[in-house]
């Protein structure tokens, strides 16, 4: 049996494979290891501070936390708009806890009823992940503590304090600064300001009208951040104060306005319908715009029910409705001024006399004046302070419309003004040509269209702001005064109203026309001679009546509406200014079918809003206080009258005794 032969020659080979594939092996390895531990090293060296920061913003999240919503206030400073610390609840769709179960726990605590709680459900469902919704605002102490308590049991419930827009005065300047309210879904952009996510926040508030809405970027400041330590589950552990970014406040806006004359307009309004505006004579700042019924702006801010709001909407006097700038009248009588202004620069002579018999038959028909005596012979300075229809029918025939609408639009009818704020309608200043493009029934313009426009009656149509400016126009007597609401904007002044052209009347027409609008209310047989003393020493005011109707008075005995029904009603207007020798102030009201004439339901109104602005002026309260002279021995009555027997001339006969 042969021995078996080796090979040292295969066992070599073997081995050298094996070595080979070890040395390359080993290689691999230590190259991993040398790979591994460069990296380890550079994140441990180089990186380590940001995954530190990595790992701090998994620990640490920053949320978003509204601004303060910039002041509002009027012209003393005085506060018209703010916040108010404000307890809320918010809940947080996490996708762990259903919204409906939670919403039935928390009605054992804070009142929610079936249909505001499926008002919530509905919010939940357009409502992002990890984003709270408000569920309450304005919880007492008492709620508040009771979910706070609780709030381990409900992870997804968050009771703490924010803050909410309040406006102190109520009503009173609903329309002028509007109101906020929450973000809808169409308010949010891709771009632009609203793409910010602070709009997402239970507590953000955007303006909706007014002021709130014209400034809403001025009044929203910036937002901050608070920083807190969450879980896994990115559930907030505790807050980081240390951390936290503040938040920067909105601008300041100042407003034109005078909170006192402004509460006392709608005080004095009571329960009519209409609007009052005041501005300066001098400077065109408005002090006052107030539209009556109003409504309480702090409803909004909470919310409103559908049927609250139908309520407001449904009301026959309309209170959502800015009747200052929005609404638009006939203007009736105060429209005179311009029909007069219209003839004397068409060169009509003042002094011709036109007889009024109470009635004129033109083109087929009786055109009757509001008096039904008539007034007799009259110039246009007794028309003026008469409030002759007849004179004016004729006049404005004469003229025709054209003259009539140059006027009007200096005056400032037929436009809108630039007052920062949304929502003015320029009304109608009839023309040939404006009713040749706007009437296609019948577009010529017909000799009886211009008749009733001598009256304020036909194609023509004001608010209450243009009536003011016209007003205060006439009483500074060279300026085309426009209006300003916006006085200063974070502590920059906004452009004042008295850089403007001149008006294009002569001083002599103007002088004229403000003669017979300082008679309607000083002459004992002026149309609101009583209704127009203001009681404060020497100072007067000049002011027009006038009675716009609604409907037409052919066939009928008289023309007095008292009797009709609200919507039936003649409207009622009065336009003054004051003093009389120096003019500070204009003012327009009207009372929205008020029924009982200029005289007796607008003039009244206006002169106690009239005082309130001249008592809180410096200058005119300094003059009304000056002491009276000593009177000379000589007035003293003859031995025998009595001290305090009337004579002829004493004030106190007047008007059975009224000052």
């Amino acid at each position: 049996m042969s021995e078996p032969s080796i090979f040292f020659s295969e066992v070599n080979e073997r081995q050298g494979v094996f070595h080979r594939r070890s040395f390359l092996l080993g290689g691999f390895a230590a190259a991993g290891l040398l790979a591994l531990g460069g990296r380890l090293g550079h994140l441990q060296l180089l990186e380590a501070q940001r995954y530190q920061k990595l790992s701090a913003s998994n620990q640490f999240n920053f949320r978003q936390i509204p601004p303060p919503r910039g002041v509002i206030v009027d012209r003393t400073g005085q506060v018209l708009a703010t916040n108010r610390p404000n307890f809320r609840l918010l809940v947080v769709k996490d996708g762990q806890n259903e919204p409906a179960a939670t919403l039935k726990t928390l009605a054992h605590f804070v009142p929610l009823d079936d249909e505001r709680q499926t008002r919530l459900l509905r919010e939940f469902e357009r409502t992002p992940m990890r984003v709270p919704v408000s569920v309450m605002e304005d919880m007492t102490w008492e709620q508040f503590s009771a979910i706070n308590v609780r709030a381990p049991e409900m992870p997804n419930v968050t009771a703490d304090m924010g803050e909410v827009r309040v406006y102190p005065h109520g009503g009173a300047f609903a329309h002028v600064i509007g109101y906020v309210a929450k973000v809808n879904r169409e308010d949010i952009t891709e771009t632009g300001p609203n793409a910010d996510p602070i709009l997402m926040h239970p507590g953000f508030r955007i303006g909706r009208q007014g002021v709130e809405k014209a400034f809403d970027l001025d009044l929203r400041g910036r937002a901050g951040a608070r920083k807190i330590e969450v879980d896994a589950r990115g559930r907030e552990i505790r807050h980081d104060q240390d951390g936290d970014i503040p938040a920067t406040p909105g601008k300041t806006i100042q407003l034109t306005l005078d909170a006192d004359i402004q509460s006392r307009a709608l005080e004095v309004m009571g329960d009519e319908s209409g609007a009052i505006v005041v501005m300066d004579c001098r400077t065109g700042d408005l002090l006052c715009m107030v539209s009556a019924p109003s409504f309480d702006a702090n409803r909004f801010v909470r919310g409103l029910s559908q049927a609250e709001y139908r309520a407001l909407a449904d009301y026959e006097r309309r209170p959502l409705l800015d009747k200052a700038m929005s609404g638009t009248y006939p203007p009736g009588s105060t429209f005179k001024m311009t029909t007069a202004l219209a003839a004397l620069s068409a060169g009509i002579d003042p002094n011709q006399r036109i007889n009024c018999s109470g009635g004129w038959y033109f083109g087929g028909r009786t055109w009757r004046c509001w008096r039904h005596g008539g007034h007799g012979p009259q110039n246009m300075h007794d028309a003026i302070k008469n409030s002759c229809d007849v004179y004016f029918y004729q006049v404005a025939l004469r003229m025709g419309p054209d003259p009539i609408a140059r006027a009007a639009k200096a005056l400032g009818f037929g436009q809108t003004f630039d007052i920062g704020i949304s929502g003015q309608r320029s009304g109608v200043v009839g023309s040939t040509e404006w009713k040749r493009t706007q009437v296609r029934r019948d577009p010529t313009w017909h000799p009886g269209d211009s008749v009733s426009y001598g009256i304020g009656q036909g194609y023509v149509a004001v608010n209450g702001l243009q009536l003011a400016v016209m007003t205060a126009r006439l009483a500074n007597g060279r300026k085309q005064l426009n209006p300003r609401l916006i006085k200063s904007v974070g502590g920059v002044e906004m452009k004042p109203g008295d850089d403007v052209p001149d008006l294009p009347f002569s001083q002599e027409h103007l002088d004229y026309v403000r003669a017979g609008m300082t008679a309607v209310a000083n002459d004992r047989s002026g149309t609101a001679f009583r209704q127009s003393q203001l009681g404060l020493g020497d100072i007067m005011m000049a002011g027009k009546t006038g009675t716009a109707q609604v409907r037409s008075y052919d066939g009928l005995a008289s023309r007095d509406s008292r009797n009709f029904a609200w919507r039936l009603k003649d409207h009622n207007l009065y336009v003054a200014f004051a003093p009389v020798d120096e003019p500070r102030y204009a003012i327009s009201v009207i009372i929205q079918h008020g029924g009982l004439g200029g005289a007796t339901a607008a003039a009244p109104r206006a002169r106690e809003v009239m005082r309130v602005a001249l008592l809180k002026d410096p200058e005119i309260r300094a003059r009304i206080e000056k002491p009276l002279p000593m009177p000379d021995v000589s007035d003293l009555p003859p031995e025998g009258m009595a001290p305090d027997a009337p004579v002829e001339g004493d004030i106190s006969t007047i008007a059975g005794g009224e000052i």
